[in-house]
């Protein structure tokens, strides 16, 4: 009788474990699909690769995409040295106490904060303390802050899962302590260490809140090579600022479902990224 009743109890609790998984994969499917069916006859090759013109008659996102690759770019070219160096720092060379509890505290704080105080931050010190105003690198910077937590956070769980003996190895076999995070503990905690970038890729394509306080919603092309430098210090509205543009004020929402897939498309591709390269720095599998 009681191995009946625990028959039917975990039957039960499987059929909602499977309903669950089946919820999931449905919204899952349900928004791609809504999303595709809507804004896949508006995706061509003249909205891709020219910028909205009232005087030429154009409608494109070339200058949101050249606007999100700077800020991406930027953001993940000092974000990603300082987020994996506080984790080796936390992980390899701090002692246990207070300052340590003080840092792994504010890094928890700041992944909680809401974005649009990010922004409303960034665009008070960063646009006018600083002086950049409306411009790709306030937007940057402030993004640095937003996903910093997270590059770390993962760095430190990627490292923690390195096994000791990796690490007494090295050192016994005479190897100091940097040549040893360099040369044994890096590679091994590699695959989450990708896995924490591209995670923060993925933020960054799909903030607006906190850009549109900094960065602005200027979508231009550099119109020579001398002028990509200086595009940074300009407003520039990213594809998720341009989403909403068109969607609020423009009133546009053909475009704004076409540029709703696009950003599907970059968030797929994100994450099968991701599993490729951390099966490719997968050392375990590898040996």
């Amino acid at each position: 009788m009681i191995s009946q009743k625990r028959k039917i109890a975990d039957s039960l609790v499987y059929g909602l474990i499977y309903l669950c998984v089946a919820l999931s994969v449905a919204l899952l499917a349900g928004i791609i699909l809504y999303v595709f069916v809507k804004g896949v006859s508006h995706v061509n090759w003249e909205f891709m690769t020219t910028v909205t013109s009232v005087l030429r008659g154009t409608v494109g996102i070339a200058g949101n995409i050249v606007n999100t690759l700077y800020i991406i770019v930027i953001t993940m070219l000092i974000a990603t040295p300082i987020g994996v160096g506080t984790a080796i720092y936390l992980n390899e060379y701090a002692k246990p106490g207070k300052i340590v509890s003080l840092i792994e505290f504010a890094t928890e704080t700041l992944a909680g904060i809401p974005s649009i105080i990010f922004g409303l931050f960034g665009m008070m010190f960063f646009g006018q303390t600083l002086g950049l105003g409306y411009s790709i690198l306030t937007g940057s910077l402030t993004l640095i802050l937003m996903v910093l937590p997270l590059i770390t956070r993962n760095t430190q769980e990627a490292l923690k899962t390195v096994p000791d003996s990796y690490r007494n190895g090295a050192i016994g076999l005479g190897a100091g302590k940097w040549h040893m995070i360099r040369t044994v503990l890096l590679p091994s905690a590699m695959p989450g260490i990708i896995t924490g970038v591209i995670l923060a890729i993925g933020r960054i394509v799909g903030e607006s809140a906190a850009l549109l306080f900094t960065a602005g919603s200027a979508k231009t092309l550099p119109k020579t090579l001398s002028m990509l430098f200086p595009k940074i210090f300009q407003s520039g509205g990213s594809l998720t600022i341009q989403l909403y543009l068109s969607a609020t004020s423009e009133g546009d929402f053909d475009s704004a479902f076409a540029i709703a897939l696009v950003l599907l498309v970059i968030v797929l591709l994100i994450n099968m990224g991701t599993k490729w390269l951390a099966k490719r720095f997968d050392v375990s599998r590898i040996q």
